[in-house]
C-alpha cells in the first residue's frame, strides 16, 4: 500500500517513513502542504499521514481542499496542536483520527492499520483461487500456508487484486510500487509481474498480459490473454 506522508520536522519524518518502509508500504515523502496537494492530485495513495503546522499551506486547509474534491483516502492527522478545538476541526473536515505529538510509533502504525482496515469494509479477506489476501495484514496465505513475497512482489499483488478479472495498466502499477525518491523505469515492473507469477503457480491463480492495457489477475481458466 502506499502512503503519503506529510511532516517537516526531519528527524520525525525520517523515523515514521524508516518504520513504514520496514512494515513493506511505499512511502512518498514531503515537508509542505502545498506539495501535499500536488502528491494528492496525483500520486494514488492508499492513507495519508498528515501533520498541520505546515510550511507552504496549513494541514487543515490540505485537508478540507481533499474533501472538497470528493476523495475518501483515509487521512490519520498527527500534530502537536492537540487541543480540543483542534482535534473537533480536524475531524469535522474530514480526517478518520487524529493522534497527539508525542507518540509512540507502534500505536501510529496500529491507528494506520485500523483505518486502512474500516476503507476495506467489513470482509477485508479478499478469496481468488487457493490465495486468501488480508487487506489489512497484508499476508497472502495459499492453502493456509504463508506466502513470502518481497515488498514489491506484496505492493504488485495488493495493486491488482483490487481489480480482479480487470486490466490494471504498467504505470498504475509503477506508481503502487515506487516512491517518488526511487530511480526505477516503469519496464521493472515485468520483473516483479514475473516472479510474482512463479510464486503463485499451482495456487489456482494466474496473472495475464493484456496487450495494450496492462496486467490482470484471476482464477486460473477465467482470465483473458
Amino acid at each position: 500500500m502506499k502512503i503519503l506522508l506529510v511532516e517537516d520536522h526531519p528527524e520525525l519524518c525520517e523515523w515514521v517513513a524508516k518504520s513504514l518502509r520496514q512494515a513493506g508500504y511505499v512511502v512518498d515523502v514531503t515537508d509542505r502542504g502545498d506539495h501535499a496537494e500536488h502528491h494528492l492530485l496525483t500520486g494514488g495513495y492508499d492513507g495519508v499521514l498528515l501533520d498541520l503546522s505546515l510550511p507552504g499551506k496549513d494541514g487543515l486547509d490540505v485537508l478540507r481542499n481533499l474533501r472538497a474534491r470528493g476523495s475518501r483516502v483515509p487521512v490519520l492527522i498527527f500534530t502537536a496542536r492537540g487541543s480540543v478545538d483542534d482535534r473537533i476541526k480536524g475531524l469535522n473536515l474530514g480526517a478518520d483520527d487524529y493522534l497527539p505529538k508525542p507518540f509512540e510509533l507502534a500505536e501510529l502504525e496500529a491507528r494506520l492499520k485500523a483505518l486502512l482496515r474500516r476503507s476495506a469494509g467489513q470482509n477485508p479477506v479478499i478469496q481468488l483461487g487457493e490465495l486468501a489476501f488480508d487487506t489489512v495484514s497484508r499476508l497472502p496465505m495459499v492453502r493456509g500456508a504463508a506466502l513470502s513475497l518481497t515488498p514489491r512482489e506484496l505492493a504488485v499483488l495488493e495493486a491488482l487484486l483490487t481489480r480482479v478479472d480487470r486490466p490494471v495498466a504498467r504505470d498504475t502499477l509503477f506508481e503502487k510500487i515506487f516512491s517518488m525518491e526511487q530511480d526505477a523505469r516503469a519496464e521493472a515492473i515485468e520483473i516483479y509481474v514475473h516472479r510474482l507469477r512463479k510464486k503463485l503457480e499451482g495456487s489456482g491463480v494466474q496473472i495475464t498480459t493484456v496487450r495494450g492495457l496492462g496486467y490482470m489477475i484471476g482464477s486460473v481458466g477465467e482470465a483473458v490473454t
